[in-house]
């Protein structure tokens, strides 16, 4: 019989193989199934004759120890994956999680920004030193994209077209797309590389620290944090927020859903269906101030 070291390896293999999961989702996986594992052995239960109610007791415990709705779904969801790979390598007779429903999450909408603030926080960065015209360079590429800023931080000269404008992303799951930006982009890139001093840098990074090291998303965070607070804009602001808003403001300006899908490269259009939300709220809204009978 395979030894539980050898399935969870296997396991492993499996989600980053053949789902194409990304690393940080094959990392919460893997965690929440070593918790499983210890689990069963506690209970003196061998995964491959692990009941149903095994399973529900095991949800139960993590429940009651204050697991959140939202940590509960990807458990249940990492339990799924780790049954269906051992059905599907026929180590077990029948899967204990067929009927394992996920607990409702509550839907939170993401903050955004009005178009007005986004111009606000772009224009907010005038000061011409080093730092500030990389910040201005690549807040213009956040919002002209929707890039995640792991994909930010890490974009190399290589992504990038600045002759037909258009970056070449490798996101989640190893999938690749190709993301178009305008002129406001490119013009402030452009400035911010005739600035950018001439370091040589192992892994090709396009923006770098002062010291010519690669950027880290704390940092950005920091200085995006700075430049808002100088702006006076208020909010909660991180780079996703920017994210949000391009996603936002691509479809209240009558962009294809599909097409912002695949911008954003989210694997279902469900995901980007939360940005079609907000638009209803302000549809909703809108509705209540101005119709007669609101």
């Amino acid at each position: 019989m395979i030894g539980t070291k050898e399935i969870l390896k296997n396991f492993t293999s499996y989600i980053v193989v053949e789902k194409g999961l990304s690393r940080n989702t094959v990392l919460a996986y893997r965690t929440d199934i070593l918790k499983f594992i210890y689990f069963v052995k506690e209970k003196q239960i061998s995964i491959e004759n692990c009941q149903h109610q095994d399973i529900t007791d095991f949800l139960w415990e993590a429940k009651i120890d204050g697991l959140k709705p939202k940590s509960l779904y990807r458990l249940i969801e990492s339990l799924k994956q780790f049954y269906k790979f051992l059905d599907s390598e026929n180590i077990i007779k029948t899967n204990p999680t067929l009927y394992l429903s996920s607990p409702k999450i509550p839907e939170n909408l993401p903050s955004m920004l009005t178009f007005d603030e986004v111009v606000l926080l772009l224009n907010s960065v005038t000061d011409e030193d080093e730092v500030n015209i990389r910040n201005r360079a690549m807040l213009e590429l956040l919002y002209a994209t929707g890039l995640r800023v792991s994909e930010l931080i890490n974009l190399k000269f290589s992504n990038i077209n600045l002759n037909d404008n258009f970056l070449r992303i490798v996101g989640k799951g190893s999938k690749e797309r190709l993301i178009p930006f305008g002129e406001k982009a490119k013009t402030f890139i452009n400035i911010y590389l005739s600035k950018k001093k001439p370091y040589v840098s192992s892994q090709d990074s396009v923006f770098i620290s002062r010291l010519g090291r690669k950027l880290s998303r704390v940092e950005f965070w920091r200085q995006l944090k700075n430049i808002a607070k100088k702006a006076g804009i208020n909010k909660n602001i991180t780079p996703h927020t920017l994210r949000h808003s391009f996603a936002t403001h691509l479809l209240a300006g009558g962009a294809d859903i599909r097409f912002v899908q695949e911008m954003l490269g989210h694997a279902s259009i469900s995901t980007t269906q939360i940005y079609t939300h907000l638009d209803k709220n302000k549809v909703i809204q809108q509705h209540r101030t101005f119709h007669p009978r609101g």
